[in-house]
C-alpha cells in the first residue's frame, strides 16, 4: 500500500510505501509500482496509539464489553494495541487465561493485546505464589481497580518482581483512607511504591496519576534516578471539579495544571485511557469509569494541542512512542522506515461532535457525549492493512 499525500506530526508532507507490515519507505513523489493507492488528502499521519491501560471486560463481564467490541472500539480511536488489566470473573492470575485473551484478540486482528496478571492470586491481598512461575512473555502485573494493601505483601511483590523481571503496575489506593481523603490514599500509596521501587530496583509503573502531589512525588523519584514510568487519563486531563465518578476521582482545576506541566517537563511518560465499561444502571448504582479509547486523541488533541500549545509531535509520544517502549514493543510507536506500518491517519482542522451512541463499544458509559472536538481519527492500519476507516 502508498499512502499519498500525508503529512507528518511536524507538518511536513510525506508518502509512505507499506510493504510486509512494515513501512518500507518514505518520501515525497514515491511511486506506487502496482501498490494500492491511498490518497490522505493532507491529513496527518501518526503511529498507531497503545494503550497502556484497558478493560476489555473479558473474561466473566462479556455484557459491558468482549473482545471483539473492545478490538472495534481500539481500531477506531487509532489504536493497534492495548494493555489489558486483570480485574475479570476469574481474575487473571494465571497464564491460561492471560494467553486466551491473548491469543482471542490475535484472532479477531483488529487490536493486538497484552494481558496483565493480578500481583495477589485472584486478588486475596496475600498469595503470590503465581508470580514465581508466570511464563516470559507475561512481564506486567497489577492489582488494578484495588491495589495491594498490605505494606509487607508489596514488599515481597516487589521483590520477586525484581528477581523476575517483572513490571509491577500500581493503582495507588490506600482504601482505608479513600472512603474520606481519596487524594491522600493515593499519594501515600504512590509514596510507598516509589520508595519499594527505589529499595528493590523494581521497574515501575504509576498508573492514572491524577494530584499534584503524586505527580511531584514521581518527578523527585525519577530525578534520584528510581526505575518509575507513569500515565495520565484524557479524562484528568479534560474534566476537573465535576462529580462524574471515575477511580482516583476527577480532581481539581489544579491538579489538571499540575499534570500538563509535567507533560511538559517530560514527568509523565504516557498517556492512558483506563478504557472502563459499564452498563447505563451500573453508572447509575455508582460504577466508577468511562469508555475512553474512540474519544482519546480527539480530547487530547484538543486539550493539550489546540488549547495548550503542545506540539502534536510529544502527544505521539505521550500515546505511541513512550507506551511501546514501556511495554517492550520493538519497532512499534514511530512512523519511520522499517517500523509496523500501525498508522492512524487523523484530521486535525475539522471539529466533530461526540455521540456516545456511534460509539463500537458495548457500553456508552461516555461523558463526552456532545463535546466538540478536534483530532478525529478517519483511518487505523495494523501490519500494513485497514482496520478502521471511517
Amino acid at each position: 500500500m502508498l499512502l499519498k499525500n500525508a503529512r507528518l506530526a511536524s507538518g511536513q508532507p510525506v508518502d509512505l510505501l507499506l510493504k510486509d507490515g512494515l513501512i518500507a519507505a518514505m518520501g515525497l513523489d514515491l511511486a506506487a509500482d502496482g501498490e494500492e493507492v491511498l490518497d490522505c488528502a493532507g491529513r496527518t499521519v501518526l503511529p498507531a496509539f497503545v494503550d497502556l491501560h484497558c478493560h476489555w471486560r473479558t473474561p466473566g463481564f462479556e455484557y459491558k464489553e468482549d473482545i471483539a467490541t473492545g478490538s472495534a472500539a481500539a481500531a477506531a480511536g487509532g489504536y493497534t494495541f492495548v494493555n489489558l488489566m486483570p480485574n475479570t470473573k476469574p481474575v487473571c492470575s494465571s497464564a491460561d487465561i492471560a494467553h486466551s485473551v491473548m491469543a482471542e484478540a490475535e484472532r479477531i486482528g483488529l487490536c493486538a493485546a497484552n494481558q496483565t496478571v493480578s500481583i495477589t492470586q485472584n486478588f486475596d491481598g496475600h498469595t503470590l505464589d503465581h508470580l514465581k512461575t508466570l511464563p516470559e512473555d507475561l512481564r506486567f502485573i497489577t492489582e488494578d481497580g484495588k491495589g495491594v494493601q498490605s505494606g509487607n505483601v508489596m514488599a515481597k511483590a516487589f521483590a520477586i518482581a525484581a528477581q523476575r523481571g517483572l513490571t509491577i503496575m500500581s493503582h495507588a489506593e490506600d482504601m482505608d483512607i479513600s472512603p474520606w481523603d481519596y487524594r491522600l490514599a493515593e499519594n501515600i500509596e504512590t509514596v510507598r511504591n516509589l520508595h519499594l521501587s527505589e529499595y528493590y530496583g523494581t521497574r515501575l509503573h504509576m498508573c492514572h496519576v491524577s494530584t499534584k502531589e503524586a505527580v511531584e512525588a514521581i518527578g523527585a523519584a525519577k530525578w534520584k534516578g528510581v526505575p518509575v514510568t507513569c500515565e495520565v487519563t484524557p479524562h484528568h486531563l479534560w474534566f476537573a471539579d465535576t462529580d462524574y465518578r471515575v477511580n482516583p476521582p476527577i480532581r481539581k482545576a489544579e491538579d489538571v495544571d499540575a499534570l500538563i506541566e509535567a507533560i511538559r517537563l517530560g514527568v509523565v511518560d504516557a498517556i492512558a485511557t483506563d478504557h472502563a465499561p459499564h452498563t447505563d444502571e451500573e453508572k447509575a448504582a455508582g460504577a466508577a469509569g468511562m469508555v475512553g479509547l474512540e474519544t482519546a486523541f480527539g480530547v487530547c488533541y484538543t486539550k493539550l494541542c489546540k488549547e495548550k500549545g503542545l506540539p502534536l509531535a510529544r502527544l505521539a509520544e505521550l500515546m505511541s512512542t513512550a507506551p511501546a517502549e514501556i511495554l517492550g514493543l520493538a519497532g512499534h510507536g514511530r512512523v519511520l522506515p522499517g517500523y509496523a506500518a500501525d498508522l492512524a491517519l487523523v484530521e486535525l482542522d475539522t471539529p466533530y461532535t461526540v455521540d456516545k451512541n456511534a460509539l463500537h463499544s458495548k457500553s456508552h458509559n461516555c461523558p463526552y457525549d456532545g463535546a466538540q472536538l478536534f483530532g478525529r481519527v478517519d483511518l487505523t492500519i495494523k501490519g500494513g492493512k485497514v482496520t478502521w476507516k471511517r
